[in-house]
Parts: C-alpha cells; structure tokens; sequence
C-alpha cells in the first residue's frame, strides 16, 4: 500500500479513538469529583435521543426519491413498527423492515 493510504487509514484510526476516548475520560474525570452526577450538564440526556432522531430522520428519506421507493419506505417503516409493538427488541424490527422494504421493491422491479 502507499504511503498516503497507511497515512489515512492512521489519522481515521486517531481520529476514531480520540471520539471514543476523550468523552471517556471527560466523564471519568467529572465522576471522581466532589460533585458527581449532581453538576451533569442537561444536553448530555438529550443528546442520545436526538443523534438515534437525526439517524432515524436520515434513513427514512429515500436515495432516490419516487413514488415506489416512498411506498417501499412507509411500508417497510410500518412493518418495522408493528414487529416492534409485538417483540419489543431491536433486532428482528429491523431486519423484518428491511426485509419488506427490499421485496417492495424488487416487486415493484419485477411488475
């Protein structure tokens, strides 16, 4: 490999362990001192919440914006919601939505 490639796969891997470290230690850090848990700041509860939103909020916009891929997305969404009301774990919601989401539109391929 060059030079350049080993440079980039570096800085990712750095890159990748300073976001996984430095809130680590930060909160560590904030743990150990005479005010714990007491002095947490509010944006940190919320913030898991709106990432899993921001996510959620990406995947469902189709890449390629037609009236089958919208069908194949709100149909894929409701399956994905309707395992999820019975199994109430994340898993088979997800695979059983994507699952129809792909046979919507191979179906709609195929027709």
């Amino acid at each position: 490999m060059s030079t350049a490639l080993w440079l980039a796969v570096a800085v990712s891997a750095l890159g990748t362990l300073l976001m996984r470290v430095v809130p680590f230690l930060w909160m560590q850090r904030r743990l150990n001192s005479a005010s714990g848990l007491n002095n947490m700041p509010e944006w940190l509860g919320i913030l898991g919440p709106l990432m899993i939103a921001a996510v959620l909020g990406v995947s469902i916009v189709p890449v390629n914006p037609s009236a089958v891929s919208w069908t194949a997305t709100a149909i894929g969404l409701a399956v994905t919601l309707l395992v999820w009301s019975r199994v109430r774990s994340l898993g088979w919601p997800v695979a059983a939505g994507v699952a129809v989401f792909g046979v919507v539109e191979v179906a709609a391929l195929l027709w």
